[in-house]
């Protein structure tokens, strides 16, 4: 079975970034929007981000138009709206599919490691998250309207 640390995936600007050079970093991987309901997410996202990013963790969102067309701009806009009005310093990726045969490498390991409510592997909308611990072993997966804060605990008890 491939690591997720074997996948290369292209940064916000274009860029190849090897997963790997986030060995021993505590992992949290969201699918993004900048016009969907949950999108201030990425105001907790950057908190949280902001607050534990020193101990080790790392977010990375990967903005995704599956879900009501709601990340319709090229990847300048969406680095421009995540800078303007959230602040985002953790790193952005570029648009990506996570459903269907043009699925993310990266979205189809994290989905079949760690399945949704029912069993179901498919992503059910934006800002859906999965926790991964240093080890590269996803721990868990939470739902779109789980906020960020929320999630604190769980990713400390992995910084530990």
């Amino acid at each position: 079975m491939t690591s997720l640390y074997d996948l290369t995936v292209d940064d916000i600007r274009g860029k190849p970034v090897k997963l790997s050079r986030y060995k021993g970093k505590v992992l949290l991987i969201v699918n993004t929007a900048s016009e969907c309901g949950f999108t201030p997410q990425y105001k907790g996202l950057e908190a949280l981000y902001e607050k534990l990013g020193g101990q080790g963790l790392e977010v990375l969102g990967f903005p995704c138009n599956q879900f009501g067309a709601q990340e319709p701009g090229d990847e300048k806009a969406i680095e421009h709206f995540c800078e303007l009005n959230y602040g985002v310093s953790f790193p952005m990726f570029a648009k990506i599919d996570v459903n269907g045969a043009k699925a993310s490498p990266l979205y189809r390991h994290l989905k079949s490691a760690k399945k949704g409510v029912l069993g179901s592997e498919a992503i059910k909308w934006n800002f859906t998250k999965f926790l991964v611990d240093r080890d590269g072993n996803v721990v868990e997966r939470y739902a779109p309207q789980t906020e960020p804060k929320d999630l604190e605990a769980d990713v400390r008890k992995l910084l530990a």
